[in-house]
């Protein structure tokens, strides 16, 4: 038997919601009642729509004020990367390497990853399906906690607005980046990581 074969070339289908193996003839899951299906359909159409869509509000995001600085009746606007370096000014290092790793190289190099994905379902190599695996389910573990951040910065409103001196209020880059958060979730979700399994057993056919 070739051990390259897909359990969906076996009759075999996954349940999205539990991961039950049973026959894709079934149209519910038996454990959870879920809708069973070979692929998720549309798998590409809908990751690549998710992920055009985070493309676009990732702009806004990085190019209007996610923070508003009130200090002594004078405000400032700062974008996250102008936010940073305040927060290294006001010697919050720790948040602003926070705010800069989950607002800036996360959100981007998980685009660029889910893009190279899609890319690779049908022009990636075969031999590197198993490492390719391997790194969507390392993106869609790293995006559950891409909000992390949206957090920090709402904690830290709240912080500082107890001062009278220095008030802190979010941007409208917040709700811009909110959205990318949530798109690129979505785009993680609508993959579908056995698109890529396909290809592989088609090689060896």
């Amino acid at each position: 038997m070739n051990s390259s074969l897909t359990a969906a070339s076996r009759g075999l289908a996954s349940c999205h919601l539990c991961l039950k193996l049973v026959s894709h003839t079934l149209h519910d899951c038996p454990r959870c009642g879920s809708e069973i299906h070979i692929r998720k359909v549309n798998s590409l159409q809908h990751t690549l729509a998710f992920l055009i869509t985070a493309s676009i509000l990732y702009i806004p995001a990085n190019l209007l004020p996610i923070m508003i600085t009130d200090q002594l009746g004078r405000s400032t606007e700062s974008t996250i990367l102008g936010g940073v370096v305040l927060l290294i000014e006001l010697g919050s290092i720790p948040i602003a390497l926070v705010i800069f790793i989950a607002s800036v190289m996360i959100p981007l190099a998980k685009l660029l990853v889910m893009f190279y994905l899609c890319w690779s379902v049908h022009h990636g190599p075969p031999e590197g399906t198993r490492q390719r695996t391997v790194l969507y389910r390392i993106t869609e573990f790293i995006g559950k906690w891409s909000l992390i951040d949206v957090f920090v910065v709402a904690i830290l409103v709240a912080l500082i607005h107890l001062s009278n001196l220095l008030v802190i209020r979010p941007g409208i880059a917040t709700v811009a980046f909110a959205g990318v958060v949530i798109a690129s979730m979505l785009a993680a979700e609508s993959f579908d990581p056995r698109l890529m399994w396909d290809q592989l057993e088609t090689e060896d056919e």
